[in-house]
């Protein structure tokens, strides 16, 4: 079998990839820096020269060539890397006509825990949106920032102490909304320096939080070890990461408890699996980071159901809306804050014939939320 062709398709606010060969088999993957959708494009473009007449089946060959031909990376450039792995695992699985989990060793289990987002930007929606996701059925709640995901045009601006207080009301309304049943992902979106990463940390201890994610940008491990070190909540973080090398100085920092691997930017599921069995090593459980399309979901539950230190998996609340189904050729089965591991070959779904005619690409323009004094507030 060879490749015949690498397909970049930009579809709503999402980039896949369409691998072909010459047997007719296609696979599907995504690239995920969303905010460079253009840059990974043209990577894609140019990974396509080399691709076009190899074995598909070669994955590792291809990751590797990939990854060191030329020692220029970054993250667009590691996200056309994912998308073109995701696709090869996916071409791999339906022409041997298993699911892909059976090449990464089998299940080791049969469902999957998930966190629905819940997103707003008052308290009172967050709250009256975990009730929705617990009357729906599921255990744990995520993407949740008590420091609210408020409009980007207004400028920013609260005292520290102000801050502080409302975040922790916040959390506390959340546990008291939800009592014990469900688990609380605090979602911080690097919002904090490391001095306000502590003291948010340790005042929201009694409210029981699952994890603690991303309290301070990704740029130096040492500082989020030493916001990890210093409180007693787990701290999650590594979606930002894209090098292998970078989460093996998390591990060896003990900077998180949680891993989580963004397997569309990190380097698809071939890099999803050695993290995985890194952290394991570690006595460290992974979390994947999913905030994409259902093709990344398709590809995060294909890992999440081989590696033995899954903690729970990322969903985003939309997945399963008529939008997404105009799109995508999968379904989800979703059984009280579970979902099934699909079974079908390779990762299971597929786009839709006209999906880029419906749904052209939507460009995501730079923008940033401004503090009351012209700097910029990481949101």
């Amino acid at each position: 079998m060879k490749i015949t062709a690498v397909e970049p398709i930009a579809i709503d606010s999402y980039l896949f990839v369409r691998i072909h060969t010459d047997k007719g088999i296609v696979g599907l993957g995504e690239a995920g820096a969303w905010g460079h959708r253009e840059a990974s494009e043209a990577a894609l473009k140019k990974f396509a020269a080399y691709l076009v007449g190899q074995d598909p089946f070669q994955i590792e060959l291809h990751q590797n060539v990939m990854y060191r031909w030329s020692y220029f990376r970054g993250a667009a450039i590691m996200a056309a890397i994912s998308a073109i792995d995701i696709a090869l695992w996916d071409i791999k699985g339906k022409s041997l006509g298993v699911p892909v989990y059976e090449l990464l060793g089998g299940k080791v289990r049969n469902q999957v825990r998930v966190y629905v987002h819940v997103k707003g930007e008052t308290i009172e929606e967050q709250v009256a949106r975990c009730l929705e996701a617990k009357k729906q059925g599921f255990t744990a709640v995520g993407h949740l920032n008590p420091f609210l995901d408020e409009n980007r045009d207004i400028p920013y601006f609260k005292p520290h102490a102000r801050k502080m207080a409302e975040a922790v009301d916040s959390v506390r309304q959340y546990r008291e909304a939800l009592g014990n049943d469900v688990d609380l992902c605090i979602e911080i979106h690097r919002r904090l320096t490391p001095p306000e990463a502590i003291t948010f940390g340790l005042a929201i201890e009694p409210f029981y939080p699952f994890f603690y994610e991303d309290p301070i940008p990704p740029d130096s491990i040492d500082a989020m070890a030493e916001v990890a070190q210093k409180i007693k909540i787990p701290v999650a973080t590594g979606e930002r990461l894209i090098y292998l090398s970078e989460f093996q100085m998390l591990m060896e920092r003990r900077a998180a408890q949680y891993l989580r691997p963004c397997i569309c930017v990190v380097g698809g599921i071939t890099a999803g699996k050695k993290i995985a069995a890194m952290a394991e090593s570690h006595n460290l459980d992974i979390v994947p980071h999913n905030p994409l399309s259902p093709v990344s979901t398709a590809a995060c539950l294909q890992l999440a159901g081989a590696i033995p230190n899954l903690a729970i998996q990322e969903y985003p609340e939309d997945q399963n809306t008529p939008h997404f189904k105009e799109i995508f050729k999968c379904n989800f089965e979703q059984d009280n804050g579970f979902i099934i591991v699909p079974d079908a070959p390779g990762i299971g779904i597929e786009l839709t014939p006209d999906a880029r005619q419906k749904f052209p690409p939507k460009p995501r323009l730079v923008s940033a939320r401004r503090h009351i004094d012209g700097s910029v507030v990481p949101q």
